[in-house]
């Protein structure tokens, strides 16, 4: 059962590894120095259900590093030893570095006694044999420059210019978004609850109003704030809704919002780090302590390839 407050609030825990893979090597903004950017050194352990995790594949597929770091995939069923490896599953993986049943296993290699929260995403350096980085924040902005040498795909989704107010905006959407739709699906008190509904829900209302005037968060670009965005909206409708009781209104009911999960779903290679088979499967069998039963529903349709005025803001 994940961890709450004495208000029945959800509480995220810390991520436990914080180093950074740089173009030298050096140190980054935290952690231990000596990760330099080479191909085919790092691996990412990932569950195709987590939207951290799922931030860290759109941006392998962006920035072309497929060949450069590779990926196992856990399962989407989670019992009580957290993730682990099933390749009966479709789409799932084997553990390819250590053929490990379990992820806390990869944890205990560098920490025997761990005992932690294991979590998605864990970046892995194969030549030191240990974690790098559990952050999908931190790992992403690795992706997005550090590995600039050996790719041709240049783009800086975290330029300089816009950095405050990507910061701002990750802020606000990380507390009322990101995790707000946790903090109501895990809430265990009526306020808690109400407490993280209304505040989710006053927030994709200023994001409507927002994307009513500009395409992107942060203006007529893509940004950091948008990939950060994206994974929980494309959950929200197939799960979020229901499971996690966020139903005052559904992304498609949004018009603006769902345009622009849309333009982002349509943009090259995304598409095809979304696996909505495992993302149903994992909340629903997963959680068992809100969903018992654990029947997976077969709905809804959704359509985020439909048409829509992606040209608005062009």
């Amino acid at each position: 059962m994940p961890h709450t407050n004495a208000d029945g609030e959800f509480i995220r825990w810390e991520s436990a590894f914080r180093s950074w893979i740089t173009p030298d090597g050096q140190a980054g903004p935290s952690g231990q120095a000596g990760f330099a950017a080479e191909p085919n050194r790092y691996h990412l352990f990932v569950s195709y259900a987590c939207p951290w995790a799922h931030r860290t594949l759109i941006y392998r597929r962006l920035k072309k590093l497929e060949e450069f770091i590779s990926v196992s995939v856990v399962s989407p069923d989670m019992g009580p030893e957290s993730w682990h490896f099933d390749p009966t599953f479709p789409g799932s993986t084997v553990d390819h570095i250590y053929n490990s049943k379990f992820l806390y296993e990869v944890y205990r290699k560098v920490r025997p006694d761990f005992d932690g929260v294991v979590t998605v995403p864990v970046l892995w350096d194969k030549k030191q044999n240990t974690i790098v980085n559990n952050e999908s924040s931190e790992i992403i902005r690795m992706l997005n420059s550090a590995f600039n040498e050996f790719t041709d795909v240049k783009t800086d989704y975290y330029p300089e210019a816009l950095r405050t107010e990507i910061d701002a905006i990750n802020h606000v959407v990380y507390d009322h978004i990101n995790n707000g739709v946790y903090r109501c699906g895990f809430a265990t008190s009526q306020q808690a609850y109400e407490k993280a509904f209304d505040s989710l829900f006053s927030t994709l209302d200023d994001l409507e109003q927002r994307l009513s005037q500009q395409r992107f968060l942060a203006g007529g670009q893509i940004t950091e704030a948008d990939w950060r965005l994206l994974p929980t909206l494309l959950r929200f409708d197939p799960v979020y809704v229901g499971h996690f009781k966020c139903n005052l209104r559904r992304i498609a009911d949004f018009p603006n919002l769902c345009n622009y999960t849309r333009d982002l779903y349509q943009h090259p290679g995304v598409a095809e780090t979304f696996e909505l088979n495992h993302v149903k499967r994992h909340y629903y069998f997963s959680h068992e302590s809100i969903n018992p039963t654990r029947i997976v529903p077969k709905g809804p349709e959704l359509d985020y390839m439909a048409p829509h005025d992606r040209e608005r803001f062009s």
